[in-house]
């Protein structure tokens, strides 16, 4: 493959849509290549802001305005970072050749867990739990019902677990309903899923570039309120488990085509695996990979869009924890005590221009054996603090 120089007539560009920490990341390794970078949010100063050659401020959900951008900038490629955009834009600049990564319609399926989920179990045949959708909080009441207690509520359109919740009981159901309505998204539509009787969960971070798929070594995780506070690489799991997940993984990365990362996310009970969700681009838990591999999950991401060979070397073991803000700041500090800079861990601090309570401001990484490097990673975030 040719490479050339950003900022020249020639110059081969990328354009974010979504400029977040992974975001932030993806601009880092296109930069490596020589990638021109265009990064594309919703406010000003977004961490791949900060690194990009250009930035531009637009409603992500505005239809022309994004269109206007992605016309004026005519990228090579335009990789969909987060899941509240115009997805109207994607079809037609897709119709018009732009080159939408992976494509337009798995964003489109992927970004409604109404769709997913139906490709994945009814078109794919994939093994999921029982699910249903519902409308109405007199229709949730009645489905949480049916489906029994605990069970899993979400909107059908949200990003970074916002709005979901777990019903424990009857007397919850109006809570999960306000919790649902109150996300960023649309919360138009939910679903509601059975609570399944799974030992743990795994992301199955999958690449492909048109000619080969590889599977990242599974990664275990912990969730708060729907968002990861820890992940760890590799989860220990059988073989047949591990078969079964990457099986999946390829049946529902190769159902949505394209080229790219995907973050997909699986219940695993003993040998049996089920699929939960996926996301068509670098993953929140595989931030772990910065720390554990020689080509992280967001050099995998540009390798695998640009086409070129997919191999890497797992160096071992590791894990990760996201710090979460509990103030609200405007001009956020984020305060590091030093024992996270030693020989097998590090920071990363985003730089995100705004805090408010729980939105993620950095993640620890530690590099030693999974038990330790998780027990060492629990340590170390609780000496990172607002300032």
């Amino acid at each position: 493959m040719r490479f050339s120089a950003p900022l020249k007539s020639n110059s081969k560009k990328i354009m974010l849509l979504g400029s977040g920490e992974l975001g932030k990341e993806v601009i880092i390794e296109a930069q490596r290549l020589g990638l021109e970078t265009i990064a594309v949010d919703r406010y000003a100063d977004a961490p791949a802001h900060q690194v990009a050659h250009r930035s531009h401020v637009v409603n992500m959900q505005d239809k022309d305005a994004l269109l206007e951008i992605i016309y004026r900038e005519k990228p090579d490629y335009i990789l969909p970072e987060i899941e509240a955009l115009s997805i109207d834009a994607l079809f037609e600049a897709e119709d018009k050749g732009y080159n939408v990564i992976p494509n337009a319609n798995a964003v489109s399926k992927t970004m409604n867990r109404k769709n997913i989920r139906t490709f994945a179990a009814e078109t794919l045949g994939l093994k999921t739990g029982p699910y249903e959708f519902v409308t109405t909080e007199e229709g949730l009441r009645e489905t949480s019902k049916r489906m029994g207690y605990p069970c899993v509520i979400k909107p059908v359109m949200s990003s970074s677990g916002h709005g979901q919740s777990i019903c424990r009981s009857e007397d919850e159901v109006a809570h999960s309903w306000e919790i649902a309505k109150e996300a960023r998204g649309d919360a138009s539509e939910l679903i509601v899923e059975a609570f399944v009787d799974f030992d743990y969960e795994i992301t199955m971070l999958t690449a492909r570039n048109g000619k080969e798929t590889v599977f990242c070594e599974p990664i275990g995780h912990e969730q708060r309120d729907g968002d990861y506070v820890f992940s760890w690489q590799p989860m220990q799991m059988s073989e047949a488990a591990k078969k079964n997940a990457q099986d999946i993984a390829k049946a529902i990365t190769d159902g949505l085509g394209g080229q790219g990362i995907f973050g997909v996310e699986l219940f695993v009970k003993g040998d049996e695996v089920y699929f939960s969700e996926v996301s068509p681009r670098p993953h929140d838990t595989g931030m772990v990979t910065l720390i554990t591999q020689s080509q992280s999950e967001f050099a995998l991401h540009l390798r695998a869009v640009l086409g070129l060979p997919l191999g890497f070397t797992f160096y071992g073991d590791g894990a990760s924890a996201a710090f979460k803000s509990e103030v609200h700041n405007y001009a956020p500090v984020v305060d590091v005590d030093d024992s996270l800079f030693s020989e097998n861990s590090f920071v990363r601090v985003f730089g995100k221009p705004e805090a408010h309570k729980g939105r993620r401001l950095a993640v620890a990484l530690v590099f030693d054996k999974v038990e330790a490097a998780l027990e060492k990673a629990r340590e170390l975030i609780t000496k990172v603090k607002d300032a």
